[in-house]
């Protein structure tokens, strides 16, 4: 029989741990609702020795939001192989999985926490924001996007937060819906901006030409013609 003997940590290993514990707290219940002796009890370590590393529990937030913001940038990241409605659906699947993973602290994130506020928690979130919004850009073949073009991939980021702070409450809609329901949103913006710029037509009639009849764009198309007066 083998005694147990607790492994001193390094600095940064100790670090990374705490973080790593603390996003696994925070992803189950709001960061409000977390105790420094709950992470300490957690770690496997005392509670002064958690201040050791962190001054507080607002500075250990911040961290385990800076690795959170990280993976979810990541989850952006598709390569630009194939139609545009199946990446987008398969980023889609990866955001909602992280939604899913992350709720309480997506949640409190968004709608307000004990970091909200601050410059630091502030450009963490622009930074995922950002990340996405490029990501969607190199997907469109973009370097250069118009004002429009622009206030269309702004626009549905934004809405895909929106959508998966509604569904976190209650997740009365099925979440495979709600995912192809946002890539749907993406056509149908970029649609209304089409109608209203000739560049922003040729970028959708261009897009629109490498779909399968069984994408999801298509699938849109379909679902509204039975919408139209026959």
């Amino acid at each position: 029989m083998t005694t147990g003997v607790r492994r001193r940590m390094g600095v940064e290993e100790r670090r990374r741990q705490l973080i790593g514990v603390a996003l696994e707290l925070f992803s189950h219940r709001s960061p409000d609702e977390v105790s420094i002796d709950e992470i300490a009890a957690a770690a496997g370590i005392s509670r002064p020795l958690v201040y050791h590393y962190f001054p507080g529990k607002l500075s250990l937030y911040e961290a385990a939001l800076r690795r959170a913001a990280q993976d979810l940038a990541e989850r952006f990241v598709e390569p630009q192989e194939g139609p545009l409605g199946a990446r987008l659906l398969r980023v889609m699947g990866r955001f909602f999985d992280f939604v899913d993973e992350h709720g309480p602290g997506f949640s409190a994130l968004m709608r307000g926490g004990p970091a909200v506020g601050s410059s630091a928690t502030n450009a963490l979130i622009d930074s995922v924001r950002q990340a996405a919004y490029v990501q969607i850009l190199a997907h469109l073949g973009v370097v250069a996007p118009s004002a429009r073009l622009e206030l269309v991939v702004r626009s549905w980021i934004s809405l895909a937060e929106s959508t998966a702070l509604i569904w976190l409450d209650g997740r009365r809609i099925p979440r495979e819906e709600l995912q192809r329901q946002l890539v749907h949103d993406f056509a149908a913006l970029a649609a209304v901006s089409a109608a209203y710029d000739e560049e922003m037509a040729a970028l959708l009639r261009h897009l629109l030409a490498d779909e399968p009849g069984d994408g999801p764009f298509a699938a849109l198309i379909t679902r509204l013609a039975t919408l139209a007066p026959a």
